[in-house]
């Protein structure tokens, strides 16, 4: 603890509240930058962060004192500047990104100290058959708390604590958590083919300059992206680096770990929302304290305090899981690229169907990038067909064409796994009255409720609300009408069912695989050929490896594609190469069908025809064109409040008050695509700027002189990925 004694300073202290900015306090003055302390806040008192110089926007005279300090590593100057530099990218109050870098406050408290046991100096001579046990156990093996001695020697914890009375056994204070062991880097991988070492050497020279670089992998599925990051892993590692691996869906941790173990023969820290808040506790701490080797996260795991971080890898770096659409608006590809800028190392970005916006860096030279062409070893990419649904269509009330219905029973009857993909969880989109229309919407959002048979439940799946389907029509009255519309994979999987009856299925999505525990389940139960059938949405589109995996269907090509979004082919492009990729991964040779209503749509017939650079080439220039990302920049400004008289009136005070600056245009205000969500109505602004225009700037400016009312709120998303 800090001497709270020694003279105090003015200093700013940041607290992990959405405020304007740091307060001055008096700090002690042995407490420096980044150091946790306790500061009176109002009536209350407020964990905060040594910031750095007063603002002196308060006379020292009328500052408070903070009352104490935390015994906790502080935050390292490269977290603070990373705080600050996304605070000032998404014109976000620091305090608000400050609290992403503490959410788990129980870590800042050193965990008590864990006693343990050994032998000491008085064993008497005469001892109980029970005793002996005890004291068998402890001179075979290293100390142990009392339960861990009284299992292991088949005894009760009383025979153990008398022996402790008795003074037969001594007190040991062990570390509460011991650190993870480090990483065996001499422990040989696979055989890496000469793309693999070639890529691999030049990420470890990237690592062996140790200045800040950002190389892309840009990989066909099932190239072996991974193995070659690692060996840039293995090189950070070895030059006393911490490294953090950035996945975009907890469900892909599974196989990663088991990749990893075997490659490096300890499992890495895991950081994600499925930790237990004791792993969470002590996960923290290792990073903080540099106890942590290798972390492997959700984006979250960015905020993590790193002592001595020297490798970013963003997995999937295309994946729009990456963007955060609430709170403090990010996406973590873009932020582990301006945190290995602070810190002076290298970033790598693996995917085998990179963003646009990557793409362009390439192009531009910002970023290297390596290139794995092939397959590993001996699998091929697969064959991909279209299923033109004008022509084949499904029998009424069905989903699958016949093609893809002989097409799976194929599949089955030569001993192989066939995966049924669509990206829609749930049973169905939509219900509704079949005697008035009435179509079952949720209170809280213009959007429909998602029937979750399964689980027996209607479900929105924006805001989370839930409630049991109605035993009759809200609207009407009338009992047992209602319909499911359309298909989600719990109906597609009830049609799988009454198609192949001797399969066995399983279904997988975001809602049925909770965490990484269940995917991994799911996984062992595919590698052991317990399952046949998967009927599952984009959690089984990347990342994994079954060999016995020959045929995936896609049952909806087209179902992207719908609603005007700045990113709809591309997202398709990148989703439909992903899933077809899990197809043909071994030495069996694999096959892709993709159901469509609209075959003659370029991204579908650029995947069929494998023209993936005439495919990307057209959307560059449609994008160029247009001055859209990646050559121009966006900012939406989203406007909401409990009514939409109060809602219209503030946006259009913004709208007389819009800037007109050169290179920018601002389109709106119009209602946002959901008008209603969480209770909030939305009204929608889209700023466009050239590249060359200082885009936060303009914003700032904008929005400086605006007062909204307490029960309004103005939320800002630069680069914003979903237009909703």
């Amino acid at each position: 603890m800090p001497d709270t004694e020694s003279p105090a300073r003015p200093a700013a202290v940041l607290l992990p509240l959405p405020l304007a900015g740091a307060y001055d306090y008096l700090v002690p003055a042995g407490v420096r930058p980044g150091e946790l302390v306790l500061a009176p806040l109002g009536r209350s008192i407020s964990l905060g962060v040594v910031w750095g110089a007063a603002t002196g926007e308060v006379d020292a005279a009328k500052l408070k004192a903070v009352e104490a300090g935390i015994d906790c590593p502080p935050l390292p100057p490269e977290t603070r500047t990373f705080v600050d530099r996304i605070a000032d990218y998404t014109l976000t109050p620091p305090g608000a990104v400050l609290r992403m870098c503490l959410s788990t406050s129980a870590a800042l408290e050193p965990p008590p100290p864990k006693i343990a046991y050994a032998l000491g100096p008085a064993v008497p001579e005469r001892l109980t058959a029970a005793r002996r046990r005890v004291i068998d156990v402890l001179q075979d093996g290293p100390p142990r708390s009392v339960a861990d001695i009284a299992e292991a020697a088949g005894v009760g914890t009383g025979v153990v604590r008398g022996l402790i009375d008795a003074g037969a056994l001594t007190a040991i204070e062990l570390p509460a958590h011991a650190p993870p062991p480090l990483p065996d880097l001499a422990r040989p991988g696979p055989d890496l083919s000469k793309a693999q070492r070639e890529a691999a050497a030049a990420l470890q020279a990237r690592v062996d300059e140790g200045a800040f670089s950002v190389t892309l992998i840009d990989g066909v599925t099932g190239s072996g992206k991974t193995e070659v990051y690692f060996e840039a892993i293995a090189a950070a590692v070895a030059k006393g680096r911490q490294v953090l691996v950035l996945l975009p869906e907890i469900a892909l941790s599974a196989q990663w770990l088991t990749r990893f173990e075997a490659r490096f023969g300890v499992a890495p820290t895991e950081w994600h929302s499925d930790l237990r808040s004791t792993e969470r506790r002590r996960n923290w701490r290792h990073v903080a304290t540099g106890a942590a080797h290798v972390v492997v996260g959700a984006r979250s795991a960015l905020f993590l305090p790193y002592p001595r971080l020297g490798l970013i890898v963003v997995d999937e770096e295309h994946d729009a899981s990456f963007k955060q659409e609430d709170g403090v608006r990010y996406h973590a590809r873009d932020m582990a690229v301006l945190r290995a800028q602070i810190g002076g190392f290298p970033a790598v970005l693996a995917s085998a169907t990179p963003s646009l916006e990557t793409r362009f860096n390439v192009e531009r030279g910002r970023y290297r990038a390596v290139h794995l062409p092939n397959r590993h070893g001996a699998a091929e990419l697969p064959q991909i067909r279209m299923i033109d649904l004008r022509r084949e269509p499904p029998a009424r009330g069905r989903w699958l064409s016949p093609p893809l219905t002989a097409a799976v029973q194929e599949t089955l009857a030569a001993g192989e796994q066939a995966l049924l993909f669509l990206n829609r969880r749930g049973y169905a989109p939509l219900t509704l009255c079949g005697a008035c229309g009435h179509r079952l919407q949720c209170p809280n959002c213009s959007t429909w409720l998602v029937e979750h048979r399964f689980a027996g439940q209607l479900r929105c799946h924006h805001c989370g609300h839930e409630t049991r389907p109605p035993p009759a029509c809200p609207a009407c009255g009338a009992e047992g009408r209602f319909k499911p519309c359309g298909p989600g994979i719990e109906r597609l999987a009830e049609e799988a069912a009454a198609l192949f009856p001797e399969a066995r299925i399983a279904t997988a999505a975001s809602d049925l695989l909770v965490g990484p525990r269940a995917a991994e389940e799911l996984v062992r139960k595919v590698l052991d050929r317990e399952i046949d059938l998967l009927v599952g949405t984009q959690v089984l589109a990347k990342g994994h490896h079954f060999p016995m995996l020959t045929l995936v269907g896609v049952v909806d090509a087209d179902l992207g594609l719908a609603g005007g979004d700045l990113r709809a082919a591309e997202r398709t492009y990148q989703l439909l190469s992903q899933v077809a990729g899990r197809a043909g991964r071994a030495e069996h040779p694999g096959r892709v069908l993709l159901q469509s209503y609209m075959p003659e749509a370029p991204v579908l017939q650029a995947l069929v025809t494998g023209d993936v650079d005439g495919f990307i080439a057209g959307e560059m220039a449609a994008r160029r064109e247009a001055g859209m990302p990646p050559y121009g920049r966006l900012a939406a400004l989203i406007v909401s409040g409990k009514t939409p008289e109060l809602v219209g009136a503030l946006t259009r005070e913004l709208a007389r008050t819009a800037p007109n600056d050169q290179g920018l245009e601002v389109w709106g205000p119009a209602p946002a695509p959901l008008t209603l969500l969480r209770g909030r109505h939305r009204q929608r602004f889209l700023v466009k700027a050239d590249r060359g225009v200082r885009l936060q700037a303009a914003l700032r400016r904008w929005l400086a002189p605006i007062k909204p009312r307490a029960d309004l709120r103005i939320e800002v998303d630069v680069d914003p990925h979903s237009f909703l």
